[in-house]
């Protein structure tokens, strides 16, 4: 199993770095790759720093997000890719072919998602037990040498928030606070992330959650709770897709819901689910049984079809994880 001091020392040597996200962005793919490119850079790499999709409003405030390149440029003369947070190349968008056409001589995957299959990594360090990419790049760049100044600490503390469901979830350890404790000191401003992270919200955002609220339902005799997005919901209250950010969040806080699940149409006829657990259940196994990913507690997959086939076949499968 690769080591992180074995791709610190890869980056070390490089000449150049593209850093790259996942499609449809996070708080923790953002904040990941800025903060690496950042550290990269002061080590003298040439470094691009991009992402699939345009940034969301929502992680517009990041220090150097302005530097994103998002239209599948920038690729060229670099020789070594990054994968931040995105373990496998289909989540690379716009730059997954780019990095079929073999011109990048090295392929450096750093993520806490265990890869379905496909990889095309040349050098992989995946940490399942790390509650958030953020926290594995955090060590990486002390690896590296480089000191945390204000904005890559901002950048990594959003990241590690935001993917702990601000420290919520069950994948926060001791470390994960200490790493936190440490940005802070570095001289992250803790009210105003949080501020901008979850006080400063679009109304569209709110009418979307007041849609979707409306159409919340139960199964499995309330261990179940679901919701669902379509693009005529979006049309309805000038939202975009990034609005939908935390709307399962709800579905899930209600008492005796042991699973939620958000049914979000991307595109006609194509849905994404997310599925969120509290206790028990293990959503990535169901997931994995359509094809998607993701984390014990926190996982989702796409599926095709009506809103009503969609819904029925993937509610079938939770039910029976949460009857078993």
């Amino acid at each position: 199993m690769t080591e992180l001091t074995e791709v610190a020392g890869v980056l070390s040597r490089a000449d150049d770095a593209f850093v790259c996200g996942h499609v449809m962005p996070d708080g923790d793919a953002l904040g990941s790759a800025l903060a690496l490119g950042w550290a990269l850079e002061r080590l003298g790499k040439r470094v691009t720093v991009a992402s699939p999709d345009p940034v969301p409003e929502l992680y517009a405030f990041l220090p150097g997000v302005e530097r994103l390149v998002t239209d599948g440029a920038g690729l060229s003369g670099h020789t070594t890719f990054v994968m931040v947070d995105c373990s496998v190349p289909a989540r690379l968008g716009v730059y997954e072919e780019a990095l079929k056409a073999g011109s990048i001589g090295l392929v450096v995957n750093i993520d806490h998602h265990q890869p379905a299959g496909g990889a095309m990594s040349s050098l992989s360090f995946i940490d399942p037990g790390a509650a958030a990419t953020g926290e594995i790049v955090f060590d990486l760049i002390e690896l590296l040498g480089v000191p945390l100044t204000r904005d890559p600490a901002t950048c990594l503390y959003t990241a590690i928030v935001t993917d702990t469901g601000s420290f919520q979830y069950e994948s926060t350890g001791a470390g994960t606070h200490r790493r936190a404790a440490r940005l802070i000191e570095a001289g992250v401003s803790v009210a105003e992330v949080n501020s901008r992270l979850y006080e400063q919200k679009p109304l569209a955002g709110l009418l979307l959650l007041q849609r979707a609220l409306g159409g919340l339902t139960f199964a499995a005799g309330g261990r179940i709770a679901y919701m669902s997005v379509t693009l005529a919901d979006l049309a309805a209250v000038g939202a975009r897709d990034e609005h939908t950010e935390g709307l399962i969040n709800y579905a899930r806080f209600v008492r005796g819901v042991e699973v939620a699940v958000l049914f979000r149409e991307t595109e006609p006829g194509r849905f994404k689910v997310g599925l969120r657990s509290k206790h028990r259940v293990d959503v990535q196994a169901v997931a994995a049984l359509f094809g998607g990913g993701g984390h014990t507690r926190a996982a989702g997959c796409l599926l095709e079809g009506t809103l009503d086939r969609v819904r029925d076949i993937l509610l079938a499968a939770v039910e029976r994880v949460v009857a078993g």
